[in-house]
């Protein structure tokens, strides 16, 4: 790997407030199927996939690659559920708008149109209403995308706790590079964008009223341009993931599952901001598996990496990006994490729901 680590120190190995591990034969949905982890993962398998399965669902990916006349389609579809609606450093409206162009930044794709559903609680105060779409249409602005369609639906007082939000998104892939969580290779380098968990660790502040000497501000951010200039190199991208749900720690154990391969992560290399970590450590929270909304993790061809990173942190969703660890051959196609105090540790998929409702 690259010796050029801008880590920010270590960062906590708390194991977690996650819910105890929850049965997974249950004939109920449990909080846990929702959490990106292991009961998601299960649930998917056993549900979604048997009944809708073709080769674009089978990737897996966080957006379907489409064949269209002349070129290529990227489109997604997500749901947003967070409590508080309103955080530090966004809200719901601004979350959906840019966790959709995401979505579909991850295949290097240029999004054009989005979807938004709004589904109501009766008794949500418009001014309310009026605050999140705004923040919504102020988003698309600076993603340069248009809200071409959408709806809206009102249940019962109590049903929908104030607020949920339903988009889909559509972009064109311009560049011919095949992206894709399949694609990782012994012997590439694994980057990431910027310092991770800030997302989920504003949520939790919020959610518990803390007053905090250093305000800890949400990630979300529009990410599309920085993927543009990661293309613009020409280096060989083998992998895009933004770490959302489960954190850091969920994408790259999807990547690993995805293309049987393992990887060794140096927790020193992975920036984690004091005032994030250390509300973390107060809440017991591990880093690692905690949201993001405005960071990426790249494979990368071991030859490329550092020409990518030297050109990320150009571009301001990328100033702090840095080389975090190796993709490696291992038939168990485990996550390691080699700590700073020297040890060694398994990083594997959370088992139940540490955050709910973080996006």
């Amino acid at each position: 790997m690259s010796s050029e680590r801008p880590g920010a120190g270590p960062a906590s190995l708390a194991t977690g407030l996650a819910c105890p591990v929850p049965f997974t034969d249950t004939d109920r949905v449990l909080l846990g199927h929702g959490s990106g982890g292991t009961m998601t993962a299960d649930l998917i398998a056993r549900c979604f996939l048997p009944a809708f399965r073709n080769e674009y669902l089978a990737r897996l990916d966080d957006q379907a690659v489409l064949p269209a006349a002349g070129g290529r389609l990227a489109f997604t579809t997500d749901a947003y559920v967070v409590t508080p609606l309103f955080f530090p450093g966004g809200d719901i409206g601004t979350l959906a708008v840019n966790g959709t162009v995401n979505d579909l930044a991850m295949a290097g794709a240029r999004p054009l149109y989005l979807s938004a559903a709004f589904i109501l609680e009766e008794g949500f105060p418009l001014g309310d209403l009026h605050r999140l779409v705004a923040s919504a249409r102020a988003a698309a602005e600076r993603a340069g995308v248009l809200v071409v369609t959408g709806d809206t639906k009102v249940v019962e007082r109590g049903k929908a706790d104030g607020c949920f939000v339903v988009t889909s998104g559509l972009g064109v892939v311009e560049h011919a590079a095949a992206i894709s969580s399949d694609r990782a290779r012994p012997g590439d380098l694994v980057v990431l964008s910027g310092p991770i968990a800030a997302h989920g660790a504003a949520i939790m502040a919020a959610r518990a009223d803390l007053e905090l000497d250093t305000p800890v501000v949400s990630d979300t951010a529009p990410l599309h341009r920085l993927v543009a200039a990661m293309l613009a190199t020409g280096a060989d991208l083998r992998c895009l993931r933004d770490p959302t749900r489960g954190g850091l720690a969920t994408a790259l154990n999807e990547l690993a599952d995805r293309s049987g391969v393992g990887i060794v992560l140096d927790e020193r290399a992975i920036p984690v901001e004091e005032p994030v970590r250390g509300l973390l450590e107060l809440l017991g929270l591990d880093p690692l598996y905690v949201a993001n909304e405005g960071r990426l993790v790249a494979v990368v061809a071991a030859r490329d990496a550092d020409r990518l990173v030297a050109r990320m942190r150009e571009h301001p969703e990328g100033r702090q990006a840095c080389i975090v660890g190796e993709v490696v051959a291992d038939e168990d196609r485990l996550v390691v994490l080699e700590t700073a105090v020297g040890g060694r540790r398994i990083v594997d998929r959370l088992a139940g729901d540490q955050l709910p409702r973080i996006c």
